[in-house]
């Protein structure tokens, strides 16, 4: 028997590892090993008082802060019955376009690109292409300052509280965020054309299940509360309250995440699977970007993802600018948060993170105090996912170098944009 090992999957957040067995030709086990510790943030959260639960659990994850923050508020919202304005609902989704804009970039073009051009990091690629790079950068600074003018800051955002802001963007603020859409915008061509100037990635397929958010007008992050998981034609619906259909969490020995399956199916979450489950999003501009880069719906190459996410990246820019406008146009109001009365209850959130779906349920006591959380994140969801797409690739590799297998591997992990040290967490036993 041969073993590959991986031991530290480079160039993603946290810590983990591959480890491929073989015996002969024959792949007898193939392991995504999380060896991140717990982050313990839900047992921190349980006697904190409403105000304070968003706060803490968005130290869960600096590139994903927004998302924990805002599906926190929205699981504390559901739990009292609180309705946010509409106003509340626009900057709430343009807060979430900061958010994937800024990630996006990042993964894209500081992380999976060296990958295809066999450069080992960003910095050796801006030695030879430092357009390829500055373009990222440039990205993710315009989604960075998005977050900043909205949530307060550009990381772990202040300004959103329960029902609704701290205080609203001014008129300069929103100005300034149009500028910078328009020239993102601008931008727009140059990704495309770079993604699809990419070699192909054409080492990996498998029949995949995908889980995504159906939300309103086809084309949130936010809103919405059902989730559809698509597969082969087959279209099933999960409401929020019933997650645990969804996640139905089990530990497995070589990781510290928990595996999750869909009726016995692994399933993916993310980019690719948001633009599977709703391909309407996909007209005009996008649907030139999306034939430009050679991408069929529903795909069955996992590296698929870092093409959907060029084409979500185009689009949050358009919807961003989108909003910005609505703002200007109508006006924003100086408008309080909406009251929150607490009572004993259950509310949980789905919303979009960048990465995929992401979860966030409590229980409240009569006095507004957590007695219960739980934090899902993509990552935890796409663990059994990636795991199964790790042995297809190998699997499927005629070439038994480790050299190759393992620059696949470590390929097809990116192409999923982990954030493994949000994936681990503890759920206590029944």
């Amino acid at each position: 028997m041969s073993t590959i090992v991986i031991e530290h999957l480079a160039r993603v957040e946290g810590h983990g590892g591959i480890t491929v067995e073989l015996e002969g030709d024959a792949v007898t086990n193939v392991r995504f090993d999380v060896f991140e510790g717990a982050r313990l943030l839900e047992p921190l959260a349980r006697g904190r008082r409403f105000d304070e639960v968003a706060p803490i659990l968005s130290r869960i994850c600096a590139i994903c802060s927004v998302a924990h923050a805002l599906t926190s508020l929205k699981a504390t919202e559901s739990a009292f019955g609180v309705r946010v304005s509409p106003q509340t609902e626009t900057l709430r989704e343009l807060l979430f376009r900061g958010e994937s804009i800024e990630s996006h970039a990042l993964h894209l073009f500081l992380l999976a690109v060296p990958d295809y051009l066999n450069y080992p990091s960003a910095t050796a690629l801006a030695g030879d292409k430092p357009a390829a790079v500055l373009l990222g950068l440039r990205l993710k600074k315009l989604g960075n300052q998005i977050q900043e003018a909205i949530g307060g800051r550009a990381v772990h955002p202040v300004n959103a509280v329960p029902g609704g802001f701290g205080r609203v963007p001014t008129f300069d603020q929103l100005i300034a965020l149009r500028s910078g859409l328009m020239q993102g915008i601008a931008d727009a061509d140059a990704v495309i054309d770079l993604v699809a100037s990419l070699p192909a990635a054409d080492f990996c397929h498998s029949d995949t299940f995908y889980a995504a958010l159906r939300s309103p007008n086809l084309d949130r992050y936010y809103g919405g509360d059902e989730v559809m998981v698509v597969s082969s034609g087959n279209r099933a619906i999960v409401r929020a309250a019933d997650y645990r259909e969804l996640t139905n969490e089990k530990a497995v020995p070589h990781s510290h995440a928990k595996h999750s399956t869909f009726r016995g199916n692994p399933f993916m979450v993310g980019a690719l699977a948001r633009l599977t489950v709703n391909p309407r999003r996909l007209t005009g501009r996008l649907a030139v970007a999306m034939k430009r880069l050679k991408l069929l719906l529903p795909a069955d190459n996992p590296m698929d993802n870092n093409k959907a996410q060029a084409l979500e990246l185009i689009n949050d820019l358009e919807r961003a600018l989108e909003s910005i406008e609505q703002l200007l146009r109508e006006g924003v109001k100086d408008e309080r948060p909406m009251p929150v009365h607490p009572r004993a209850g259950t509310g949980t959130a789905i919303t979009e993170a960048p990465r995929g779906l992401l979860i966030h349920s409590y229980t409240y006591d009569g006095d507004g105090r957590i007695t219960a959380a739980d934090v899902i994140t993509p990552t935890a969801l796409n663990a059994a996912s990636l795991e199964l797409h790790l042995r297809r690739a190998v699997e499927q590799c005629a070439d038994r170098d480790e050299a190759v297998i393992s620059k696949r591997l470590q390929m097809i992990a990116r192409a999923y944009d982990p954030c493994i040290s949000g994936s681990v967490h503890l759920v206590r036993k029944r």
